[in-house]
């Protein structure tokens, strides 16, 4: 067994489209039109073939509670592993990338969290060398 798909909820697939990849470097896999709204994955530029990350409308009832108390508490709806935490803080915030939280070590791990524009925060993490 392997994870194949895992999704998050975005305000807006295009918005979500553009920052995810033309920001974070992630490439479109597929972008499927279903009525209103996409069929719209993300793979890494690096595993084109790995794991697939669906941008998924976040019109169910359940999901702006859900997504709002995430925020609301700090808590990360997502994590992406990176090669230099301070590293790519640095890119992005060059790129107006807004950061709930500073890169920090914690033990092995060095962290960061940013925010996606689409109501959601991620967190990037790095072993520590």
């Amino acid at each position: 067994m392997k994870i194949h798909l895992t999704s998050i909820f975005v305000d807006d697939q295009e918005r979500a489209r553009a920052f995810y990849t033309d920001t974070l470097g992630f490439v479109v896999k597929h972008d499927i039109p279903m009525g209103e709204h996409r069929w719209l994955t993300v793979v890494s530029a690096h595993d084109p073939e790995g794991p697939e990350l669906l941008l998924e409308p976040s019109d169910h009832p359940a999901v702006a509670p859900f997504k709002d108390a995430l925020v609301a508490d700090g808590i990360p709806a997502a994590q992406f592993a990176v090669e230099n935490v301070r590293v790519e803080h640095e890119r992005l915030r060059a790129l107006g990338v807004r950061f709930t939280q500073e890169p920090v070590a914690m033990g092995p791990v060095t962290t960061a969290v940013l925010d996606d524009t689409c109501g959601n925060l991620v967190q990037i993490a790095a072993m520590n060398a």
